[in-house]
C-alpha cells in the first residue's frame, strides 16, 4: 500500500508545475486570467471529490475498502492520461471535474490501513502512509517539471497515467483485505454519514481537515506565477524550477511525516498539531516577503516541516475518536472536508492573485491560519473522550465535549 500510494501520487503530481502554462497553451492569452483558470483547475477536481468522497466512505463500509482505492487509482490513471489530448481549456476543465469524481486515493488508503493495524500503532502507520504522500508530492512535481520542460505538458500527462495505473496494479495484484461485511443490523445502528458528527470531536476535526487544506492548496495554483515574477526574463526553465520548490517542500514533509507519526503517539496529538499549525502559519507569512529563488527554497524546506506533521496526526486523532467499522464514512467525511478546502482555497487565491498580485495571498493565508486553526484545536475537542458517541440519552459518565 505505501508503493501503491506513493506511485499514485506521483503520477497526479506530474502535473502540478505546469498547469498555468498549459492553460496558456491551450488559448488563455489575458495574462490576469491565468491565474483565474489555473485555480478553477484546482477547484473544479477538489468540489466533485468533496461530493462524492463521502459516498465513496459510505460504499467502503458495506463493500470493502480494497475495491475503493481500485477505483480510485484506475480512475486517475485514465483521466489523466486523457488530459494529455485535450484541445481547449473547457475540455481540460471537463476532465478535472471528472477526476474528482472519480479519484480519492489517500482517503481510501487511510481507511484500508486503519482497519489493519492496532490502535496502539496507528501514530506511526499513517504517518507511514503520509510519507508515502509527501514523498510522492516530492518526486512528482520534480520530474513532471523536468518532464514538461523537455518533452512538453500533453506527453508529461500521458507519463502520469501510466504511473498511476502503475500503483492500481500493485494494489489489485499484491494486496489483500480481510474484510467482512456487517450485518443488516449493524448498518442500521450505525446510521447515515452525518451520524458520524455525534462522536465527540469530530465537529472540530472536520473543520481542522477544511482550514488544512484550504491552507496547503491556497498558494498551489499561484506558486509558478510567483517563482516566473522571480525569475527575471529568463523563463525558459520556471515549470523545473517550480517542480524542485515543490519537490523541496515534498521532501521534508515527508521525513516530518516519519518522526511525528512515530512520536505522536507518545508525545499526544493535539499538542504537536497546534505547534505545526503555528510553524505554518509563520511560513506563510515568511513567503509572501521572499525576494528570491533561493529565499524560496530555504522557506520551502521549512514550509515542508511545518505541514509534514499535520495530516499524520489528524489522521490518527479521527481514528481515536471513532470505532474501527466507522473509518470507512469517517475517513470519507475528512476527505470531503479537505476537498472542498482544497477547493475553495485555489479559487479564492485566483482571484486574490488576479486583483492584487502575487505576495498579498501568502499574506492573508498566514493571518487565515492563526485567527481559525489555533482556537479549534484548542476549543474544539478533548483528546481523552474518545471512547464513544455523545448521545442525549447516554450514560452520565460520557461526558460531551
Amino acid at each position: 500500500m505505501f508503493t501503491a500510494q506513493l506511485l499514485s501520487i506521483i503520477g497526479f503530481a506530474f502535473v502540478l508545475p505546469f498547469i498555468p502554462f498549459f492553460v496558456r497553451e491551450l488559448g488563455v492569452t489575458d495574462e490576469r486570467l491565468v491565474p483565474v483558470w489555473a485555480g478553477n483547475m484546482a477547484a473544479a477536481s477538489a468540489f466533485t471529490m468533496a461530493v462524492f468522497s463521502p459516498l465513496w466512505g459510505w460504499l467502503a463500509d458495506r463493500y470493502g475498502r480494497r475495491i475503493m482505492v481500485e477505483r480510485a487509482m484506475f480512475g486517475g490513471a485514465v483521466i489523466t492520461f486523457a488530459m494529455g489530448f485535450v484541445g481547449n481549456v473547457w475540455q481540460l476543465l471537463f476532465l478535472r471535474i471528472l477526476n474528482g469524481a472519480m479519484t480519492g486515493t489517500v482517503g481510501a488508503a487511510t481507511a484500508m490501513v486503519s482497519t489493519a493495524v492496532p490502535k496502539e500503532k496507528l501514530g506511526f502507520s499513517l504517518g507511514l502512509m503520509q510519507v508515502a504522500v509527501f514523498l510522492g508530492m516530492t518526486l512528482g512535481p520534480w520530474i513532471g517539471g523536468l518532464l514538461a520542460d523537455a518533452v512538453g505538458f500533453r506527453n508529461t500527462c500521458m507519463a502520469g497515467g501510466i504511473i498511476i495505473l502503475a500503483g492500481g496494479l500493485l494494489v489489485l495484484f499484491g494486496t489483500k483485505e480481510r474484510f467482512v461485511r456487517p450485518s443488516d443490523k449493524t448498518l442500521r445502528e450505525n446510521g447515515g454519514f452525518l451520524s458520524i458528527l455525534s462522536y465527540a470531536g469530530i465537529p472540530a476535526m472536520l473543520a481542522l481537515f477544511f482550514v488544512f487544506q484550504f491552507t496547503v492548496q491556497f498558494v498551489v495554483p499561484i506558486l509558478p506565477l510567483f517563482v516566473e515574477s522571480l525569475y527575471g526574463t529568463d523563463r525558459s526553465n520556471v515549470a523545473s524550477t517550480t517542480g524542485m520548490l515543490l519537490a523541496l517542500s515534498g521532501g521534508t514533509s515527508a521525513l516530518a511525516a516519519a518522526v511525528i507519526g512515530i512520536y505522536s503517539d507518545r508525545i499526544g496529538h493535539k499538542r504537536l498539531l497546534a505547534i505545526h499549525m503555528g510553524l505554518t502559519a509563520l511560513c506563510m507569512f515568511l513567503h509572501g516577503m521572499a525576494q528570491g529563488i533561493w529565499q524560496l527554497a530555504g522557506l520551502r524546506i521549512l514550509y515542508g516541516v511545518a505541514v509534514g506533521g499535520i495530516l499524520p496526526v489528524m489522521n490518527a486523532l479521527v481514528g481515536c475518536l471513532i470505532p474501527s467499522n466507522r473509518y470507512g464514512t469517517a475517513y470519507g467525511l475528512t476527505s470531503s472536508m479537505a476537498s472542498l478546502g482544497m477547493a475553495c482555497g485555489p479559487l479564492c487565491s485566483g482571484y486574490m492573485a488576479s486583483w492584487w498580485g502575487y505576495r498579498i495571498p501568502f499574506l492573508f493565508i498566514g493571518s487565515f491560519i492563526t485567527l481559525i486553526s489555533i482556537p479549534i484545536i484548542g476549543l474544539g475537542f478533548r483528546t481523552k473522550e474518545t471512547a464513544a458517541p455523545v448521545h442525549p440519552e447516554g450514560p452520565p459518565s460520557l461526558p460531551r465535549s
